[in-house]
């Protein structure tokens, strides 16, 4: 039965490195990247409330639709509400939160060194001084009540967290 990994946390906290680090060793998982995902569903996005429910809404549905014809699939999104990940959670028989912790400062200097982005917007964290909804930080971001795994995304590499990961998916 497929697999659906949701790896969350705070802009910068690795999610997109983890998932790739995850990939590499395993190459049959799809990765759904939201900054990918949201270029076709909201092209030019608002990142108001009811367009992020929107956009995660139809993410939960594109993962479970993948599992579904069996394919195994990584969510590489923030998810800032836990609600979403919840609705996962409901839909989607074998699925696995991955919460990535880091703090807003790591993830702030991470995110002003990276070089690439998978389409994530540059310079979130400056924007969100200016009040650009940043979760984290102008935006609140509910970390996960009981994820299935919790990696501190300061002190673990990304390729630790790839096989911390695997682990998870051969107890289970």
């Amino acid at each position: 039965m497929p697999s659906v990994i949701w790896i969350t946390g705070l802009p910068g906290s690795g999610k997109s490195t983890v998932a790739d680090a995850f990939r590499k060793r395993n190459p049959g998982f799809h990765i759904l990247r939201m900054d990918e995902f949201r270029k076709v569903v909201t092209p030019e996005p608002t990142f108001s409330d009811t367009e992020r429910d929107t956009v995660y809404r139809a993410m939960v549905y594109a993962a479970m639709e993948l599992s579904g014809l069996g394919h195994d699939v990584i969510i590489d999104a923030t998810g800032n509400r836990r609600a979403w990940r919840e609705l996962a959670r409901r839909l989607i028989p074998r699925f696995y939160e991955v919460y990535l912790k880091c703090p807003v400062r790591v993830c702030e200097e991470r995110e002003r060194a990276r070089k690439e982005s998978h389409g994530a917007p540059r310079g979130i964290y400056e924007k969100a001084r200016g009040g650009w909804p940043v979760p984290g930080v102008t935006v609140p971001y509910e970390e996960p009540a009981h994820p299935d795994m919790a990696i501190d995304a300061e002190k673990t590499a990304p390729e630790e967290a790839a096989l911390q990961i695997e682990r998870l998916l051969a107890e289970k």
